[in-house]
């Protein structure tokens, strides 16, 4: 296991009125047939504790985390700043219900307004201005997404536009109008009828875009990069045809940045990358560091559409979430964590492909910043738990990728080790 400097802080004991009844790893694995419905395939592993970019079981073993709770852990596990921002607001407030301003998502909402508007005008010269909307996740940040734009169309500019193109391949999240809008029928099987409106094409190309757009289709919803659906990137220009596109046809463009966002492409946003500026994106994941918060950035005259009633959260933009969100953005700027998250990328690809690219079951290697995938033939899941067992963590993106979302903070020796153990793992199940 590679040398790590990160040191956690002490931990802190549950006050002596009230410590809940302690469950070995054992017990909670053969319990949870019993009391959890069967929507997770969980490994037989039970976590109890984190060190930076590792994860501690209940045994004592230490796996470097390479998932990092799906691209969420930007920052790590226990990380300092975190641990004490969570603990300050906790003792000053937690929620209150939005009929009220907190002294925090006001700021926040600031922050991230102002990196949006920042980047569109340095990435493609357009100027404007940005207003967010909290919620508690990327879902909601889908749902709120496609209530906006659908109710910009409708009273905004009084012509009602309800469709939606999105992209085959695409994953946005699982409440109902997300799981409509991800065009991947294993999602969707057994949930219909769906919510309509939504069309589908191929991503990356623009011509099946075009085609599905007509006078009743109001915005295209897509991700820079595809996650669940394999690491996929679009070739280049892409994004510039599609800018075009929705601009001439009169058709919002909204950008999934829940797990592309927050440096893991190696900028903030990672439509940066591409030279547009979108209409409106979406967050959630790394925002929160761990905690559960979403936000919409959208352009004023779009995100002007939610009027008061219109649409809202009990949760969401509550002091502690917003607190969390200043806390984790500051330390990514004072510890270069997006520039971080851009080399060591660079470098995972490097090492990824001098390990395994001359294997015959590997299809691909590709991705952008710390968001990579290995594409390989053969039984991926064996290979994934094989990793496992050599204490790196990694998942499963669409049907045959492993996928890594490492935490922003990893150096060159953890990169290393992870890239070695896939290698060990692929030859070990797939043949050397």
């Amino acid at each position: 296991m590679p040398a790590d400097s990160f040191r956690a802080p002490p931990a802190v004991a549950a006050p002596a009125s009230y410590v809940p009844t302690a469950w070995s790893q054992d017990a909670i694995v053969q319990s949870a047939a019993r009391y959890l419905t069967p929507s997770y395939k969980n490994a037989p592993l039970v976590f109890e504790r984190g060190e930076g970019p590792y994860n501690i079981a209940m045994d004592g073993t230490r796996y470097l985390d390479f998932s990092a709770g799906v691209a969420v852990n930007g920052l790590g596990h226990n990380h300092p700043d975190l641990v004490a921002a969570i603990a300050d607001q906790s003792r000053r407030l937690i929620h209150q219900s939005n009929y009220w301003h907190n002294a925090h998502a006001v700021p926040l909402a600031a922050e991230l307004c102002t990196r949006f508007e920042q980047a569109c005008l340095a990435t493609a010269g357009v100027a404007l201005q940005a207003r967010a909307f909290f919620c508690n996740s990327g879902g909601e940040g889908t749902e709120a997404a496609v209530k906006l734009v659908r109710r910009y169309h409708s009273r905004v500019c009084n012509h009602a536009r309800p469709g939606i193109v999105t992209c085959k391949g695409s994953f946005h999240g699982r409440t109902y109008a997300a799981m409509s809008a991800t065009a991947n029928a294993k999602y969707q099987d057994g949930f219909e009828p769906l919510v309509p409106g939504f069309r589908y094409a191929e991503f990356g190309d623009i011509a099946s875009i075009a085609a599905q757009i007509d006078d009743s289709v109001g915005a295209v919803l897509l991700e820079v990069v595809q996650g669940e659906g394999g690491v996929c990137v679009a070739p280049p220009g892409f994004f510039r045809d599609l800018r075009q596109l929705c601009t001439e046809r009169g058709v919002l463009l909204g950008l999934d940045e829940v797990q592309t966002g927050f440096g893991r492409t190696g900028t903030l946003f990672a439509f940066e990358q591409e030279g547009i500026a979108p209409d409106l994106i979406w967050l959630a994941k790394a925002l929160g560091g761990g905690i559960p918060v979403g936000a919409v950035l959208a352009r004023q005259e779009v995100a002007l559409a939610l009027q008061p009633g219109t649409h809202a959260t009990t949760f969401g933009g509550n002091a502690l979430v917003t607190y969390v969100g200043r806390v984790v953005l500051g330390v990514m700027d004072r510890d270069g964590l997006v520039d971080n998250a851009r080399d060591m990328g660079a470098y995972l690809l490097q090492r990824l492909r001098a390990a395994l690219g001359d294997h015959p079951a590997v299809r691909d290697i590709r991705g952008r910043g710390l968001m990579c995938g290995v594409q390989l033939q053969g039984d991926v899941q064996a290979v994934i738990a094989q990793c496992r067992q050599l204490g790196l963590l990694v998942s499963l993106a669409g049907s045959d990728v492993v996928r890594f979302t490492p935490p922003l903070i990893v150096g060159r020796d953890h990169v290393e080790f992870a890239a070695a153990q896939l290698a060990a793992a692929v030859r070990t199940v797939l043949g050397p």
